[in-house]
């Protein structure tokens, strides 16, 4: 969901951009080393202790075969990623060593981790990972708040299903986060957009940051873990630089959209 934060993480432990880690949703494990290794947590601030010592998120850290690594209470933001120095070692499925829940497949046997699980990870890359504990990285400035406003979009692909007023008051309004917020997408709440015709559209493809709006006007961005098509207007687009800021919202958060255009998205 937040590619940002998972990126540094891996840089953080030396891993390949494209290691697996573990996805930590508004609360976190209890994890025990089984052997010494270097660690990230990167994303949501929680609370964070190694053993008895409270440790920081966005620094590399090193555990000592035994020592447990606790998640406690959630500060901000809605997900952090740990990343181990040789990546969580599961089966590639489809090109990908992700989870995907609703499919019940991929990663640790399709599903969320429970109580009791090992985890197997890959060997270190390195020769002397304890020599990159302490190493940090400066957390970004807009993860400090609760909400977020002026999340970028592209409009259309179908922007002339609305009219200009609409268009203007979806751009104007600040929008409430509902407890329908997952992985596969975000629920909005507000005033609602009337559609200018119709309100649905012959199925076509749908991209991670879709602003699809339903017939009750209240609009949907998709995520990660959006279906592949889909058959209601889509507004804007959230670029995808702004979709992780999206990734750590939580129901009750406000959010905002700007328009930018296809250049300045490129940026």
């Amino acid at each position: 969901m937040d590619p940002a934060a998972f990126a540094v993480g891996n840089r953080l432990v030396g891993n390949p951009a494209g290691s697996a880690g573990l996805e930590v949703t508004l609360t976190g494990p209890a994890l025990a080393a089984s052997r010494d290794c270097l660690v990230a947590v990167c994303g949501a601030e929680f609370e964070l202790w190694a053993g008895r010592l409270p440790v920081p998120t966005w620094h590399a850290l090193y555990l000592r075969a035994g020592h447990v690594l606790r998640f406690g209470r959630r500060l901000a933001g809605a997900r952090a990623y740990l990343a181990v120095d040789g990546g969580i070692d599961v089966p590639a499925y489809l090109g990908s060593r992700s989870t995907y829940l609703r499919g019940g497949f991929g990663g640790l046997e399709g599903r969320a981790l429970r109580a009791g699980d090992l985890v197997a990870v890959g060997s270190p890359l390195h020769l002397h990972p304890i020599d990159r504990a302490g190493t940090r990285w400066p957390i970004p400035s807009w993860r400090t708040g609760t909400g977020t406003t002026g999340i970028r979009v592209v409009l259309g692909p179908q922007a002339d299903y609305f009219a200009d007023t609409t268009i203007d008051r979806f751009l104007g309004t600040t929008y409430r986060v509902t407890a329908d917020a997952d992985r596969m997408g975000i629920r909005l709440e507000g005033t609602p957009l009337a559609h200018a015709g119709e309100t649905g559209i012959i199925s076509d493809g749908i991209v991670s940051g879709s602003v699809q709006v339903p017939p009750d006007g209240q609009p949907i961005v998709m995520m990660v873990d959006h279906q592949t098509t889909g058959g209601y207007p889509k507004i804007a687009t959230v670029i995808q630089a702004d979709l992780p800021r999206l990734a750590q919202v939580i129901p009750g958060d406000q959010v905002g959209f700007e328009a930018v255009t296809v250049e300045e998205a490129r940026v």
